[in-house]
């Protein structure tokens, strides 16, 4: 299953400097507000490599203000490979694909005023100004922006997955805590939400959908509840717990990464692999969805053995195709933050931007409370809490 192209760079979004580093970098770009920004393209201008024009030194203009062109190359009127290269920088530095040309993305992130990048840059500092985040050898940091999951050895970034982050509506929040367990064939608990607005309306129409779903239903003392004894006409469904078998067809795919946390959310695989391809990847109720999660869980279980030794990815998914549950505690705990970044700095000096996708950044004339953020617990190796609002979510 194809995944979306991110960035292969080797520097963190996060490492203890990168406040600092964003700080200044929000200085520079408010001078460059406060003398005037740089120049905007027109709607639609597409430009590549080989035209020529007064639109090409305007890009040059531009890019040169944020240091992706070199100052003296900046009235040239030709697109050559030296621009093109700047247009990569510059695309990079956006978390975009990196063409080289400018087509609609590219225009979108070029047009962008300088004080809306002071502002992205300084809102991000400023949510990362409590931080108490431990940094060790190896951590993980999932920058929601971005859709993308860093796993950090040594200060570099050993490995980049493509992620799933939560829906603007159900947004994923910023977490600092540590990766205790990978729970392989985990299982999956329905919330009560979803029992209404999807399972009985589901079973109304179809009474077999729980088999070809492989879900059960449970009483009270954990007995297996045959779903023809429920009157499918009411919500008495909701007074059982209905549990979805470890499988391919899993809510939670077939791992689970376990990072105790008060918002109940967690890193896991999923069904849905064909989101992984996709440009913007905010489809989740708050959890994230981590692609190629094998290869990840095999980083995380560096140390801990298992029966057999090491763990590998070859030994993860022949356990994964055993179907049997497995929860294996991680010897070492690994530090994991999920943060907000919109605009940081790297120690080179790089700035780099990212869609605010929840609207975090904008200034807030009436600051309104931040949402309740309630990703379903479901199966974790760890005991679920219960939510004091009673409102729950999905994790597809």
């Amino acid at each position: 299953m194809p995944v979306a192209t991110i960035s292969q760079d080797t520097r963190p979004t996060l490492e203890a400097s990168t406040f600092i580093n964003t700080m200044r970098a929000a200085w520079t770009y408010k001078r460059i507000a406060e003398a005037g920004g740089w120049p905007s393209l027109p709607a639609g201008t597409v430009l590549k490599s080989g035209d020529k024009g007064p639109l090409v030194a305007t890009l040059r203009q531009r890019l040169a203000l944020e240091g992706d062109l070199p100052d003296n190359a900046a009235t040239n009127t030709v697109f050559d490979a030296e621009l093109t290269g700047a247009v990569k920088r510059f695309q990079a530095r956006h978390g975009l694909p990196e063409s080289g040309a400018v087509r609609a993305r590219t225009l979108e992130a070029l047009n962008v005023p300088a004080l809306t990048r002071h502002r992205q840059l300084t809102a991000s500092a400023q949510r990362l100004a409590g931080s108490t985040f431990s940094f060790g050898d190896r951590y993980v940091v999932v920058n929601i922006p971005s859709a993308a999951v860093e796993a950090i050895e040594r200060g570099q970034v050993a490995r980049r997955f493509v992620a799933i982050a939560g829906k603007v509506d159900r947004p994923s929040p910023t977490v600092e805590t540590r990766v205790t367990a990978v729970n392989i064939n985990p299982t999956w608990t329905v919330p009560v939400s979803l029992i209404k607005k999807d399972i009985i309306p589901h079973v109304r129409k179809d009474p077999a959908y729980l088999e070809k779903m492989k879900i059960r239903i449970l009483d009270a003392k954990g007995q297996e509840v045959d779903p023809k004894t429920l009157d499918w006409s009411t919500e008495k469904a909701v007074n059982y717990t209905l549990r979805q078998d470890p499988g391919a067809i899993n809510s939670l795919g077939q791992i689970r990464i376990d990072m105790p946390n008060k918002h109940a959310v967690y890193m896991h695989d999923t069904p849905k692999k064909q989101l992984f391809a996709q440009d913007a990847r905010f489809h989740s109720s708050g959890c994230v969805r981590v692609a190629d999660v094998a290869d990840f869980a095999e980083w995380l279980l560096r140390g801990t053995n298992s029966q057999a030794g090491a763990w590998t990815k070859d030994g993860i998914n022949t356990t994964i195709a055993g179907a049997t549950r497995q929860d294996i505690r991680l010897d070492k705990p690994v530090p994991v933050a999920w943060v907000y970044l919109t605009g940081y700095a790297t120690a080179d000096g790089t700035v780099h931007f990212r869609d605010d996708v929840y609207g975090l950044d904008a200034p807030k004339t009436n600051p309104v409370p931040e949402p309740q953020l309630v990703d379903v617990p479901a199966t974790a190796s760890i005991k679920p809490k219960r939510l004091e609002d009673g409102a729950k979510m999905t994790t597809r």
